[in-house]
């Protein structure tokens, strides 16, 4: 029980929601990270601010062996979403992103860095802090195999940002390409410029900002499918209510029926006719 009002706030906080918090991300690395994967989590960091915590210390642990660790620090930090980089003679420069359901693993997918260019390393203006980016995916992998569908929403959880009710156009502002071929996967930043067109549509360019990764797959976990479906379950409350008696065609026309009480003929009124009057006997 909560002994201070302060205490109260942050117990309330987590409690569960109708609609749930921002997915954060804490990002950490392993005992014998070097200066690529270091410096990998940086530039994600700053791509993940401010829905992201950093630690910088170094954690012993590996997720595919021990997840207790990793279930510690997420119900430490509040978050859903992890990224682990470590580096060892078998299995070099590694990023693991992972996910969490009730503060337990629920799948996680290992990256191996094979090509990186950093943010600074590339000389151009930046996006600012917390700017939602734009995903694009490319390449038939992600539609055809398994463990790509599940890289790409994965992803899409770990990049997505907050939901927004609405989008306007000078906010479109960063891009994030993901790309699938010939077994490895790219992942390309952009900053998006608006020049003159002469027109009222702006002519929309692509300026590469960094940070620029080549990846191999690795390891993956993934979760079962009972877990998967607890996981996806919504409250009745967010679920949309059906509409009665409404149904399309192949067309996509709108059909309603209605519901008429039983009507009596004998009790209708018409037109009266002098033709049609019986006469007196």
């Amino acid at each position: 029980k909560p002994k201070t009002k302060r205490s109260k706030r942050f117990l309330q906080g987590r409690e569960p929601k109708l609609n749930e918090n921002i997915k954060k991300a804490m990002l950490f690395k392993g005992g014998n990270a070097n200066q690529t994967v270091t410096q990998a989590l940086k530039d994600i960091y700053s791509l993940k601010k401010p829905n992201a915590v950093m630690y910088k210390k170094k954690n012993i642990t590996r997720p595919f062996e021990d997840q207790s660790s990793l279930e510690f620090f997420s119900k430490k930090s509040d978050c859903s979403l992890f990224l682990f980089g470590s580096h060892n003679k078998k299995r070099p420069n590694n990023l693991v992103f992972g996910r969490m359901f009730d503060f337990h693993v629920l799948d996680m997918i290992e990256l191996g860095i094979e090509k990186f260019v950093s943010l600074k390393d590339i000389k151009n203006s930046k996006i600012p802090e917390g700017t939602k980016p734009l995903l694009i995916f490319a390449g038939d992998a992600f539609e055809t195999g398994n463990e790509h569908k599940k890289l790409k929403n994965l992803l899409i959880d770990f990049f997505r940002g907050p939901t927004v009710p609405c989008v306007r156009l000078v906010g479109l502002e960063h891009v994030l390409h993901i790309t699938a071929l010939e077994g490895k996967i790219y992942l390309r930043s952009y900053k998006v410029l608006l020049k003159k067109s002469g027109c009222r549509t702006p002519r929309i360019e692509l300026e590469e900002i960094g940070p620029s990764f080549d990846f191999t797959m690795r390891m993956i976990h993934l979760a079962s499918v009972d877990l998967y479906k607890t996981a996806h379950r919504q409250p009745k409350a967010l679920k949309p209510k059906e509409k009665k008696n409404i149904s399309h065609d192949v067309f996509g026309m709108k059909y309603g029926r209605l519901h008429m009480q039983k009507q009596d003929l004998f009790k209708l009124h018409t037109r009266k006719m002098k033709g049609l009057k019986r006469k007196a006997e």
